[in-house]
């Protein structure tokens, strides 16, 4: 989709040569950009109708409403009456979109549009707009609760009122601002109520989000991050909030109702498009990712780190790769003590809407699914989380698509005019007649921050059981017996509306709710605990009863409804000893505030119950030790005594966790020796590397110099690694890593004294800058000059043949920025109607490719993995992504050029921001450059990747090339 990255797959170019692809994240799917179909006279593809919709047996999907009803929708929810609204993003980058190109309200904002199914035939015929407010621009959430409709836009989050029930709003309050992002795919996602009767929504990465609530406290994050819409141009990680505490990128936030008590209940995400709560509580989300194979669905760790960034938002994931590590690990920090499991790596793809389903209308089996979409696979997966620790197996199925087999999806990307493709799920929410509902954003791209589709069509499908009517029923919020029936709804903020009537009634309710307890959907249980811990003393007696509950569900979900209310304190000790993996990680998360005099006999019970092996339960410890480390590894020397080679797994992911400055020691005998396994030598290394101490470093110094060229290869990483950030000021690193200039250089820069100099004939200027051009030293100071303005035109025409040539790939890269290339323009559909050698494209690949990008098991890893790339691109996609590589850059893929107050230049992708500042240039190296010393920093207007004409690629080649990249197996 294009409100994405989010449906964030975004388009960018390639570097070949390097051929970057760094559009490998890119654009799914260019097509012909003719105008969309409506349904009635949509094309008919071979494989059969485009507006169907493949379901499993027992299910049928029939289209319940479309354009031009609505236009463009990015989220949509469902009131009690069984209407859907929708958020229109008719106005979406309108930066990069003349307004004569699409239907546009741009005068009045962007709308909220009221959709119904009046006569019951399964079908919308009524639609009518309930607001259109010059505050929306490309809105993507909305919650409809009671009278109220809070619509998400960055920079706010608003309400809108309706008292007199005419479907117009009467009020708008700003309810937050601050949220940055503004028409942007990484900005402040939809709202819903969670079984508390809270507010939870999310907000991605595009900050940076400055937000005070209605108390007073305020959320300051951020992150390196900038880039995608011309307003969005500066940020910063490292920011504190008014918890003391870090909070970077994207945001899953709690507040209440009246706007105070916001709280980050995890942070790191890239992108994640919405966050859903099933009845017990538990966080779900999905998120995006910069490569073609690392997008994920996770179970949400309350205070969880999603790992995108650097813990303090000052770099991106690349400038944290360590040797040996995959991408999907590295993408996610997962080798990082303090990151969440990911969960499930879910490809490739652009992850949107998210809803877990509890209801029964659909068959038992579809009780407690959880609903993620990908609009990027023209699919929506199912899961069935299954417990597993202290925390969940995902594991995936197709559940709806536009595609009937896996196996017909490989066809898809050669299909130039498959309108099946079209098929972009921005949302799925359920109603309250127990149907799923999928709006469809119906475009030829996703991502890329563009839509193709110039008129703004759109389309809801209705998911219902195959030859069974589903109706809305008539719900009753006036009577005890109403709400308790409308608390059991499968629509999540049409249930909140039965909880807070119920709530009102205080006590005297709290009978009626018990009974509940014995319902046969779990889920309707789970709803009354958090209510009944709402409904005085009564009801919190309830609540506390069934801390001792054989139901392992009930004292989870009665421990987390007692520590919304601010009562769980006096259980601690009780739950910590719980023999159910996911209460004792409650009552690791509810520790993290708690001093440690309070709550040591609480940790060393989780501590004395730790496997060894439950990352979930590993990080609920070490979310309880924050800020205590040091006293609670103490115990953990007693708990689990050994030598450092004789550690058990329970002590070895402890000290990993923690990695407490009084472990150095311990975990230098540990990496070092040979009795310990390569892994277990690994994680005692990062252990060390994660300790922010001089004596840290001083160790890893020692292990570099390690017998075990596993522990040597490692230290050393770390050493130069760690010296441009944490360990920066433990000790003067230049001194130590000073090399001497070569004579090779030296020659170099006396040539350069007859280039600059002006009194020079031009002639022996020219001759004398074509000497340096081909040598890998010359070029890089040519270049350098260029940047500088120190190189006229005239000769930089002159050496453009020969420096395009360099030995050193970072200079024919960057000299395609500055240098003009002597090539013919190359036009996409004209390939694309040549006939591929896929074997001639293998071999322009390994030629020309492969120095930065890797294909199965070829290539580097300077650039994104290209292996699955066909599960990305079609051919025009592609071969735009070559052709036009600066049309559209993905963050982290910016090329900068850095000047230094010594005159040094600097070119690359910018890894790291801060005190100090990392480049990592097209060779794949990485330079360190401090802040203080830097004169000019300037985000290049161009893609570091050359144009094929600048590598010597004809037509034909480029034809072979996109074959050979599409049709591997």
């Amino acid at each position: 989709m294009n409100i994405t990255s989010a449906l964030p797959l975004r388009k960018t170019g390639i570097l070949a040569g390097s051929i970057l692809l760094a559009s490998a994240f890119g654009i799914i799917s260019i097509q012909n950009h003719q105008e969309p179909p409506k349904q009635s006279s949509a094309p008919v593809s071979a494989a059969g109708d485009s507006s169907r919709l493949y379901v499993p047996d027992d299910l049928e999907a029939t289209l319940w409403a479309e354009a031009p009803m609505f236009y463009n929708p990015t989220n949509m929810d469902i009131d009690a009456e069984g209407r859907v609204w929708i958020t229109e993003a008719v106005n979406y980058r309108d930066f990069n979109t003349k307004p004569a190109e699409r239907l546009s309200h741009k005068q009045k904002g962007d709308r909220v549009m009221i959709l119904e199914d009046k006569d019951g035939d399964g079908r919308a015929e009524s639609s009518k707009v309930y607001v259109e407010d010059s505050l929306l621009t490309a809105p993507l959430g909305i919650a409809v609760i009671g009278n109220k409709t809070i619509v998400s836009c960055a920079p706010n989050l608003l309400v809108y009122t309706d008292t007199n029930g005419d479907d117009k709003p009467d009020r708008r309050e700003v309810f937050l601002t601050g949220f940055g992002g503004f028409d942007h795919d990484h900005s402040l996602h939809s709202l819903i109520v969670g079984p508390d009767g809270k507010y939870y929504f999310n907000t991605g990465n595009a900050g940076p989000h400055n937000v005070t609530d209605k108390s007073g406290w305020t959320l300051r994050s951020g992150s390196l991050y900038t880039g995608g819409t011309p307003y969005n141009k500066k940020n910063e990680g490292n920011q504190k909030s008014d918890d003391g505490r870090i909070w970077v990128g994207g945001l899953a936030l709690r507040i209440n109702p009246d706007g105070t008590g916001l709280k980050v209940l995890g942070h790191n995400f890239r992108n994640s498009y919405e966050v859903c709560l099933d009845s017990y509580g538990n966080m779900w989300q999905n998120d995006n990712d910069d490569q073609v194979i690392t997008c994920r669905v996770s179970f949400l760790q309350e205070n969880g780190n999603a790992g995108y960034f650097s813990a303090d938002g000052t770099r991106y994931w690349q400038a944290d790769r360590r040797p040996g590590q995959d991408i999907f690990t590295t993408h996610w920090h997962q080798e990082d003590p303090g990151v969440m499991p990911a969960g499930d790596n879910s490809g490739a793809g652009s992850p949107t809407g998210i809803v877990f389903y509890e209801g029964d209308e659909l068959g038992k089996s579809y009780r407690g699914t959880l609903l993620s979409c990908e609009a990027g696979r023209n699919v929506v997966f199912g899961y069935q989380p299954q417990p597993q620790g202290a925390g969940f197996a995902l594991n995936r199925r197709d559940l709806i698509s536009s595609f009937p087999k896996v196996s017909e999806r490989y066809e898809w990307y050669e299909t130039d005019q498959d309108y099946r493709k079209w098929f972009r799920p921005s949302d799925v929410a359920v109603g309250p007649d127990g149907a799923i509902y999928v709006a469809d954003w119906y475009d030829p791209v996703v991502g890329g921050h563009a839509m193709k589709d110039k008129k703004g069509y759109g389309r809801i499908y209705r998911i219902t059981p195959k030859n069974r009517k589903l109706t809305t029923p008539k719900l009753d919020f006036t009577t005890t017996a109403g709400l308790i029936d409308a608390l059991k709804n499968p629509a999540i903020n049409v249930r909140a509306l039965a909880f807070e009537g119920l709530r009102a009634k205080g006590a005297s309710a709290a009978e009626e709710v018990k009974q509940l307890l014995t319902a046969e959907n779990p889920y309707h249980q789970a709803r009354a605990i958090w209510l009944l811990a709402q409904l005085g003393d009564k009801g919190n007696a309830e609540v506390v009863k069934l801390l001792s509950s054989p139901n392992a569900k009930h004292r989870l979900t009665a421990f987390r409804a007692l520590k919304s209310t601010g009562k769980a304190n006096a259980y601690f000790e009780q739950m910590s000893k719980d023999a159910e993996p996911s209460v004792r990680r409650e009552v690791g998360i509810a520790l993290r505030d708690v001093p440690y005099d309070q709550a040591s006999s609480s940790i060393s019970n989780l501590i004395k119950n730790y496997d060894g092996k439950d990352p979930w339960m590993l990080e609920a410890i070490g979310t309880a030790a924050d800020g205590k480390e040091a006293q609670v590894y103490a115990f953990v020397r007693e708990a689990f005594k050994a030598d450092p080679p004789n550690w058990k797994p329970q002590r070895a992911g402890l000290a990993w966790r923690l990695h407490p400055v009084m472990a150095v020691e311990e975990l230098k005998v540990r990496a070092g020796s040979a009795k310990v396994s390569e892994p277990e030598r690994r994680k005692a290394l990062t252990a060390i590397g994660f300790i922010k101490d001089k004596k840290a470093a001083e160790a890893m110094i020692v292990l570099s110099k390690s017998s075990l060229l596993d522990v040597a290869s490692q230290a050393s990483y770390w050493i130069n690694f760690r010296k441009s950030n944490d360990w920066a000021d433990l000790m003067n690193w230049e001194e130590a890593t000073a090399q001497v200039m070569t004579p090779a250089f030296k020659r170099m820069l006396d040539l350069k004294k007859t280039v600059a100099d002006k009194a020079q004939p031009m002639p022996q200027r020219i001759e004398t800058a074509r000497r340096m051009a081909s040598d890998m030293n010359g070029g890089n100071i040519l270049v350098d000059m260029r940047v500088q303005g120190q190189l006229p035109d005239t000769i930089a025409r002159a050496v453009s043949e020969i420096i395009f040539k360099n030995p050193d790939q970072n200079v024919r890269v960057v000299a395609s920025q500055f240098f003009p290339r002597n090539g013919k323009v190359l036009k996409t559909d004209f390939i694309s109607r040549m006939t591929a050698d896929p074997a001639h494209g293998k071999t322009i690949f390994s030629t020309t490719c492969a120095a930065c990008h890797k294909h199965g098991k070829t290539g580097a890893e300077i650039g994104p993995d290209l292996t699955t790339i066909h599960k990305k691109f079609d051919k025009a996609g592609l071969l735009d992504a070559i052709v036009n590589p600066s049309a559209s850059m993905v963050f982290g893929y910016e090329s900068y050029t850095i000047v230094t107050k010594k005159g040094d230049t600097y070119f690359g992708f910018l890894m790291s921001d801060g005190a100090n500042v990392v480049l990592k240039d097209a060779a794949g190296q990485q330079h360190t450059i401090k802040a203080d010393q830097i004169k000019t920093r300037e985000k290049m207007p161009s893609s570091l990747m050359p144009e094929p004409t600048a590598l010597g690629l004809n037509e034909q080649d480029l034809a072979d090339l996109t074959g050979y990249l599409l049709n591997f197996k």
